[in-house]
């Protein structure tokens, strides 16, 4: 009998001590605080988030000035190259979701299990350079955007530049009280809606600026010494690299839910889906209007009707709040 009653276990029958419901308690919290809660997140929200933070108009509206620098047949090959290569290896950090049976919820961890203590903290370092670079460079485009749309409105007015940086940081500063990247959803939603918007807007006044044009007197050969197009033909690769820049795909991947891997696939390539109509048809559109003489910013090279560069530059605003918030995540 004794026996018998032994090889039961005696811990089934007795309740969870008040200790062991602590530990337990504890050890979910330090699973959440870890990141490795649950996602809530579906492929949609997934496309809305890799939109947003890749596809904003500061780094796709240089496109057309980068084909300017690169001509036709060399401009092309590097932004369907750069679009496809980027498309990929997306996939590639999407399929190493759960590589060794732990989340990889964001790069510096992806790196520190796959190269160790040095792989870590080198992905720690250029990311929060790029980072803080590309916020930088946001901002400023988001003051000009809110500067330009002032001075259609008031010519003579005083404000200046810094102001507009100011008032943008301002409203980031809000926005960034919301807890997570998942409870952007719905900002990064509007914003992938600005930027199909922006890019629907631009491509359509640089049509119609293009046939207002005398096409005669539009060229597309490379332009100045040996040495000048040189340099201006690397810059125009950064420009092209820049455009595909920082998304946040580990991150944005621990806010789907599972099948995580599945999801996340749908989501990258409807994101790119999108990337690629913005990204192309503006380049392409924009080098053909102005040609050669296409501005750096190519909303500087539109003219008219004005009210569309006013909305052109709103949805670039409008764009560039989402993209800032999902940045500022690494920081």
């Amino acid at each position: 009998m004794f026996s018998e009653y032994s090889s039961q276990p005696l811990e089934s029958s007795l309740p969870p001590s008040p200790t062991a419901a602590t530990a337990e308690k504890r050890g979910e919290d330090s699973v959440e605080e870890a990141g490795e809660v649950d996602g809530r997140g579906t492929w949609k929200h997934a496309a809305f988030h890799v939109a947003t933070t890749i596809a904003t108009p500061a780094a796709y509206a240089p496109l057309p000035f980068a084909l300017a620098s690169l001509g036709w047949p060399l401009g092309v090959s590097s932004l369907v190259s750069g679009t496809l290569a980027t498309w990929y290896s997306s996939l590639l950090i999407a399929s190493l979701w759960r590589w060794n049976g732990k989340k990889q919820i964001t790069y510096r961890k992806l790196a520190g299990s796959i190269f160790g203590f040095r792989g870590y903290y080198s992905i720690a370092f250029f990311q929060q350079v790029a980072s803080l670079g590309n916020n930088i460079a946001i901002q400023i485009a988001a003051g000009s955007s809110l500067k330009a749309v002032y001075k259609h409105f008031r010519e003579d007015g005083a404000l200046t530049l810094q102001h507009f940086i100011i008032f943008f940081g301002a409203f980031e500063l809000v926005l960034s009280q919301l807890p997570d990247i998942h409870s952007l959803r719905w900002v990064n939603s509007l914003c992938t809606f600005s930027t199909i918007g922006f890019a629907a807007t631009t491509i359509g006044v640089a049509i119609y600026n293009g046939k207002k044009i005398d096409r005669n007197t539009v060229s597309y050969s490379l332009q100045g010494s040996s040495s000048l197009k040189i340099f201006k033909a690397f810059n125009a690769l950064g420009v092209v690299a820049f455009s595909f820049g920082d998304a946040m795909l580990p991150e944005i991947q621990n806010t789907v839910r599972e099948p995580a891997r599945k999801n996340m696939y749908k989501g990258v390539t409807a994101a790119y889906a999108i990337i690629i109509v913005s990204y192309w048809i503006l380049a392409f559109c924009g080098y053909w209007a102005f040609g050669s003489e296409v501005q750096a910013y190519i909303v500087s090279s539109l003219s008219v009707p004005e009210w569309t560069i006013v909305m052109a530059n709103l949805f670039a605003v409008i764009q560039i709040s989402g993209c800032y918030q999902a940045n500022i995540c690494l920081l």
